[in-house]
């Protein structure tokens, strides 16, 4: 199969087709360096076994060695490395069936895309108009009136959302289910309600209970709202719907156990979480109470539970606003086992807008509900916090609200119930639950402008929160170390006013409440309000077009192919992939077809020069010798006569794809393109591309749709490469935003330079405008790119408020890529594109970059398209965020921080008080993590974080805000190397407790080390910066044996130590040379045919061999380690101690001491 043969999982070693391997050898090497770093020889673990091809696959199997595609039957019965892998698999037909046991077990480990798809099934929808009968019969003026819900109803139904939903039957909640979380007493008291017979009665009892009023119809009211509650609940958790919204009164999340308060009688989302938990049997819940009022109820509730996060946003002032409670502020965070899992967040002054509340969002709820991985999302969805609303007085724009939907809904697989609480500035609450509604159905978020610099006091707020919180979550981990003076930007201003806060407590708590006066909002400032609410709705751009994503694809760009070697990674078969899986899942049938074309040299001029377009454009006419000398003077490209004419279809079909987005035709689009563009320079080719199409089309979008507002566009890549020729191209441009996600090491990585290091923001007007968040070492996965989303890209981007998104959408990020090393799973993708599409109201082109597993490309494009179509988001697995990840996010804050003023959380937090650790001396807190684990767990969080965090600065010499000079990438100095072996046991807790989090490969001293594992298994730089295992071996053999002194923890057995061969009778020779180059200097030996060759970071031999012979297990020379290949992995069982043992006995003159 072209390009698809590579190591499969488990095979038995065949030798008698070396004579062709080594036949071959000389006509498959490499005269330079592959590109994006690696000789270019296959695709190691995107092997497609013959019963999988596809229909496709074979049909195109069939033309490979047609001239077209450059190919030519080797002369003298030469046999072609495809050629050999092909018998050699056929010879392998007789493995034994323990080979075949364990091929079995690890194909289940392959992601199957069916599974992980996650269609809508509907959103739920609970109404019900008796809920009207509970009024307030003394005061029609009321604020909490039947219009509430009955307004809010309606505006759905004007909007013909209602007839898009799942209609939910309402019904009446039992007294069983009331009793999970009240007293008896307080059921008595609601249901005494029925039987007052007059006003003056009801009155009285309403006199006697914090802020409600009573009347002959509370009781039914408030069980018919519960009893809505929890059918929704029910509908959600048994996947009857995916989503859905409980349009209720009265509300809830002021009820406590005994006592009804606040216009609440039953706590609605209190018991449905007890609900969900304990009768269907879901183990994580999380509440979001972004209601204006502390919902101090559910926090009674559910203080000490671990099972629920309550996380409440929430108008404080210090305690002068109601409920005028000190529970209300951020250093209540539970007790008992459920410590740490209640969030508030208090709001200390009036006026809190979007950019307040999302900052919220990206630094704390996002983060810790991740981390939390709920079962179910519960959201008290008070609009009282919006515009427009007296009692709130804040400026939430009813618009932000589906934003906050949108966010929320990557959590617990999309299963999320809005249910209704307060909101009672009738225009705004009605257009905040429609446009809930609307989000929850999965229509594109409105844009709300540009996020502002969050306000002071939101920060102060916000840093506290992670100041008393950061011991229980892992994810809090980019403020500097806590410090005995106050950090700056805290503002210690209003001390006298907290001082005065009229807090309530069981001694000074009122014993009747006033019934009759209630405060309205005057006349001159109801108009006033209205009228800008009635702005904001005609401005709110709600237009929907028909087709949610269209799709381009053409076969005609399989035609760009390496004729010498069919392997290629960036070869044909990676689009045909993606279009059949699109196929084969149903996602085409689901898309709009886009007509391909070629892009005009003009349309090309718009990032290229026209020399080069010329130069490339007579490669058509080029005999395949001059080809071959004009692809070597550039970087990682081959050419062929169909080169140009495919990269001008792939910028051509983009173009396409914008036509259609900005003519309305379509909301969002996927272009299934090859070559990739991100690499091209303007004036030549790079890294597998020629044009460079993102960029080409940005272009076209600007000028041809400018219009239509199509002004400022926003460029994310998360190819695993840095993008160096869009970075070039717009680099002084502040039209476009840049944000790059990529390997860097140091600068080691492909493309190799400084230039996609954090430091570089731009140039001239366009400085900030750059963004590149470089990671340091491999590994790197879901956790670390959605986190950097949370904590750079979308504060920034919504900052930036594109007009359009472009993704250069490169999966060689994703898990199993023989070329990125990083582990982000389709899943991930997943969560990465829905987070985009809350921007320019869903105005998103995914254009494929590279990725060259060709299972892990197509579910992963497949994955981000499902998504685009509007299906939900399925879980990540979510681990403790990478050490070097943290820091290499620190550093693009602390460089960026000075271009955008979301990004003013880098700093360092004020000291813990005695106040902030709010221990009660009779609370047993021994039942949850912090007490007795909880000191070695803050120690792991607070020094290898914190501390770490705190000592790293930006290293670059110049002022950010003057010239953009470069830091030195280089090599990290050898000492921090040499600290790999001091802190070989604290890397590896986590292993010996049993946890599946990465291992850390950083230093004592907090810093990463300089290369990765999969440059060391490849050949490391030199013998002599590396640690020699049989320093490990000597006194500590035993600890080494199970995994605690390793700085990256090996796996303990792997399927392929069945195919090793015991060692030559004359043993090993470490210091052989290199079979095919002579090389010395870093050299391996295959434990399969004891033949040795030279590592990645010499001739790449040792691949090449086992890519030729299908040999997977590789001992090295330098350090003693062993590899595997197909594994991807570090090996240490006590199998290959023989080898081992022979190579130190051949490299010191003595045995591995005991």
């Amino acid at each position: 199969m072209e390009g698809g043969d590579s190591l499969p999982s488990a095979t038995t070693s065949d030798t008698s087709n070396e004579a062709d391997i080594q036949e071959i050898s000389t006509q498959i090497k490499r005269e330079s360096r592959g590109g994006h770093g690696v000789t270019i020889t296959g695709d190691i673990n995107s092997e497609t076994p013959e019963e999988n091809v596809t229909p496709s696959d074979k049909a195109h199997k069939e033309n490979k060695n047609t001239k077209s595609s450059g190919s030519k039957k080797k002369k003298g019965g030469q046999s072609s490395l495809a050629d050999i892998k092909r018998r050699g698999r056929t010879q392998q037909a007789g493995r034994s069936p323990q080979s075949d046991v364990i091929l079995d077990q690890f194909s289940k480990l392959s992601i199957d895309a069916k599974d992980t798809l996650l269609k809508r099934k509907g959103t739920g929808l609970v109404y019900d108009e008796r809920m009207m009968e509970h009024k307030n019969m003394w005061n029609k003026n009321f604020p909490e009136c039947p219009e509430r819900i009955e307004q809010s109803y309606q505006k759905c139904k004007d909007y013909g959302l209602v007839d898009r939903c799942v209609r939910i039957k309402s019904r009446y909640a039992t007294e069983k289910e009331v009793l999970s979380q009240h007293t008896n007493k307080l059921l008595k008291l609601v249901q005494s309600s029925q039987d007052k017979n007059t006003i003056e009665e009801l009155k009285e009892l309403s006199r006697q209970n914090e802020d409600v009023y009573f009347s002959n119809e509370t009781h039914k009211s408030a069980l018919l709202s519960l009893g809505c509650v929890l059918e929704l609940t029910n509908h959600i958790v048994q996947e009857k719907v995916d989503n859905g919204i409980a349009i209720v009164r009265p509300p809830g999340h002021h009820a406590s156990k005994d006592a009804v308060c606040g216009y609440s009688f039953f706590n609605n989302v209190a018991i449905a979480a007890k609900h969900a938990l304990d009768v269907q049997g879901l183990k994580r819940v999380l509440i979001v109470d972004w209601d204006v009022h502390h919902g101090q109820g559910t926090q009674y509730l559910l203080y000490d539970d671990p099972r629920v996060l309550y996380f409440s946003i929430h108008r404080y002032e210090f305690g002068h606003f109601w409920p005028n409670l000190r529970e209300s502020d951020y250093n209540y965070i539970g007790e008992g086992p459920g410590r740490g899992y209640n969030v508030n967040v208090p709001l200390n002054k009036i006026g809190m807008a979007n950019s307040d509340y999302l900052a919220i969002f990206y630094q704390l709820l996002m983060p810790i509900a991740y981390e939390f991985s709920p079962d179910l999302v519960l959201v008290s969805a008070g609009y009282d916090s919006a515009m427009g609303d007296d009692k709130g007085e804040m400026k939430v724009s009813p618009s932000c609200y589906a934003h906050f939907i949108h966010l929320l809904s990557t959590l617990a697989s999309g299963k999320l119930a809005v249910i209704l609480e307060g909101g009672y500035c009738l225009k705004s609450l009605s257009e905040s639950v429609t446009l809930t509604l609307r989000s929850l159905l999965g229509d594109p978020c409105p844009r709300i402008g540009p996020m502002k610099e969050p306000c002071d006091s939101i920060t102060e707020s916000i840093l506290n929160v992670i100041k008393v919180l950061r011991p229980y979550w892992k994810c809090l981990a980019f403020q500097g170390k806590q410090s005995e003076e106050q950090s700056p930007e805290v503002s210690s201003s209003t001390d006298d006013y907290r001082l005065t806060a009229p807090f309530l407590t069981v001694e000074n708590r009122p014993k009747t409440y006033d019934v009759e006066d209630y405060p309205t909002q005057d006349t001159e400032t109801k108009n006033r309000l209205d009228k800008e609410i009635n702005q904001l709705i005609k401005d709110t751009d709600l237009s929907k077009p028909k087709h949610k994503l269209c799709l381009v694809y053409d076969e005609k760009m399989r035609r760009h192919k390496n004729a010498v070697d069919p392997s290629h990674p960036e070869r044909p078969d990676r689009i045909t992939r993606i279009f059949d899986l699109h196929k084969e899942l149903g996602l085409l049938d689901r898309c709009h077809r886009v007509d391909s074309r070629t892009a005009t040299v003009e349309e090309l001029l718009l990032a290229h020069k026209l020399e080069y377009i010329e130069e490339l454009q007579r490669t058509k006419i080029t005999k395949p010798r001059d080809i071959n000398k004009l692809q070597d003077k550039w970087n990682s490209i081959y050419l062929s006569q169909d080169s140009y004419d495919c990269a001008c279809m792939a910028s051509g079909c983009l173009l396409n794809v914008v036509d259609k987005v900005m003519t309305g035709q379509v909301q969002r689009g996927v272009a299934v393109t090859r070559p990739p563009g991100h690499h091209a320079e303007s004036h030549e080719a790079c890294g597998f591309c020629f044009f460079n199409n993102v960029p080409i089309a940005t272009r076209y979008a600007q000028q041809k749709y400018a219009n239509k507002g199509i002004n400022k566009v926003l460029i994310v890549d998360w190819d695993v490469h840095h993008g160096n020729g869009i970075q070039h191209i717009f680099e002084d441009d502040p039209s476009v935003l840049y944000i790059s996600i990529h390997r860097y090491d140091y600068g080691f990585f492909f493309p190799v330079g400084e230039g996609g290091n954090y430091d570089k923001v731009g140039l001239g007007k366009g400085k900030g405008f750059n963004i590149n968040i470089p990671w340091n070492e491999r590994c790197m996965g879901d956790v670390e790119y959605i986190t950097a989303f949370l904590q750079v890209v979308m504060p920034v981007a919504s900052q930036f408020d594109p007009d359009m998104v472009f993704v250069s959408a490169g999966f060689d990020a994703a898990l199993g890529d023989p070329l990125g090393g990083c582990c982000i799973t389709p899943e991930g993708y997943a969560h990465l594109t829905h987070m985009l599409m809350s921007l320019a109201a869903g105005k998103v082109i995914l254009a494929l970059e590279g990725g060259y597993n060709l299972n892990s490309i197509s579910k992963s494009m497949a994955m981000c398209s499902s998504i685009l179509l509007g299906d939900l988001c399925p879980p990540v697995e979510w681990k403790t965020i990478s050490t070097s990840a943290v820091e290499s996010i620190v550093n693009v804050l602390d460089t960026q921080q000075h271009h955008w003023s979301v990004l003013k959380f880098r700093v360092d937090l004020p000291v813990l008080s005695s106040e902030d650790e709010n221990e009660d001396e009779n609370v047993n807190n021994s039942n949850r993590e912090p007490t007795s684990q909880q000191s070695d767990k803050n120690k792991l969080i607070e020094e290898d974080l914190c501390e770490g965090i705190q000592s790293i600065t930006v290293s670059s010499t110049t002022d950010p805000e003057t010239e953009n000079t470069a830091t030195t990438p280089g090599p990290v100095p050898a000492n921090i190397l040499s600290d790999l072996a001091s802190t070989a046991v604290s890397s590896t807790e986590d292993a010996v407790s049993g946890s599946q989090d990465r291992p850390s490969t950083t230093s004592s001293k907090g810093a990463p080390a300089a290369y990765s594992e999969e440059d060391v298994a490849c050949g490391g730089p030199t013998s002599s910066t590396i640690i020699v295992e049989a320093d490990f071996l000597g006194a500590n053999r035993q600890s080494a044996e199970s995994a605690e002194m390793y700085a990256v923890v090996p796996l303990p057995w792997c399927p392929h130590l069945v195919e090793i061969n015991t060692i030559p009778s004359l043993g090993l020779d470490v210091f052989m040379p290199c079979e095919d180059c002579g090389s010395t200097v870093e050299n391996w030996v295959c434990l399969h045919c004891y033949k040795v060759f030279c590592g990645r970071f010499m001739n790449e031999h040792m691949l090449f061999h086992g890519i030729a012979s299908e040999h997977k297990v590789v001992l090295s020379y330098a350090d003693l380690s062993v590899w595997c290949y197909a594994c991807d992995s570090y090996i240490h069982n006590e199998v290959l101690l023989e080898a081992k043992q022979a190579a130190h006995i051949s490299k010191f003159g003595e045995a591995i001491p005991c």
